[in-house]
C-alpha cells in the first residue's frame, strides 16, 4: 500500500498540489469529479486535516450523508465508501468486482460500518467508482 502524501498540516491541498502528485492520473481525478457533479447534485467536497492519520482527506457528501472519503497516495488516489448491513444485497448484486466486495462481505458485525476502497490506476477503476457512488446515493 502506498503512503499518504498530504501530511503537512500547514499546507492545504490546492488543485496545483494535487495535480503535481497525480501526474497522468489527473484525467481519472477530473473524470471522477465531473461524474460526481453530474450524478450527485448538491454534493459538496471539503478537505480536512486529521491528526490521527496525519494527513488531509477529502470528504464528498450530500447533505449529511458521506458519499466517500478520498486520500492521495504516492502518484494515485483512492476513495472509500462506508456501508451498513442494509446495503449488503445491493453490493452483492452490483457490478463491482469480487475483490472490491470481499472486505465488505467478509467483515461481520451488525451495526458496523464496512468500507469498499477503490484505488485509481486505470479507467476500469473509474467505472467501479461510479458504481460505488450509485450505491451510496441510491
Amino acid at each position: 500500500m502506498e503512503k499518504a502524501v498530504l501530511t503537512d498540516k500547514n499546507r492545504f491541498p490546492t488543485e496545483e498540489i494535487v495535480y503535481a502528485h497525480l501526474g497522468r492520473r489527473r484525467t481519472l481525478w477530473d473524470a471522477l469529479f465531473a461524474h460526481l457533479r453530474a450524478e450527485c447534485p448538491g454534493c459538496t467536497t471539503e478537505w480536512r486535516y486529521y491528526n490521527d492519520g496525519n494527513s488531509w482527506l477529502l470528504n464528498a457528501s450530500r447533505k449529511k450523508k458521506t458519499i466517500f472519503w478520498l486520500s492521495l497516495t504516492g502518484t494515485t488516489f483512492r476513495i472509500t465508501g462506508y456501508f451498513t448491513d442494509k446495503a449488503g444485497d445491493a453490493i452483492r448484486k452490483s457490478t463491482l468486482p469480487a475483490e472490491l466486495k470481499k472486505p465488505f462481505l467478509e467483515e461481520a458485525g451488525p451495526g458496523k460500518l464496512r468500507g469498499i476502497t477503490i484505488t485509481f490506476r486505470t479507467k476500469a477503476d473509474l467505472a467501479h467508482a461510479k458504481t460505488l457512488i450509485a450505491l451510496k446515493t441510491a
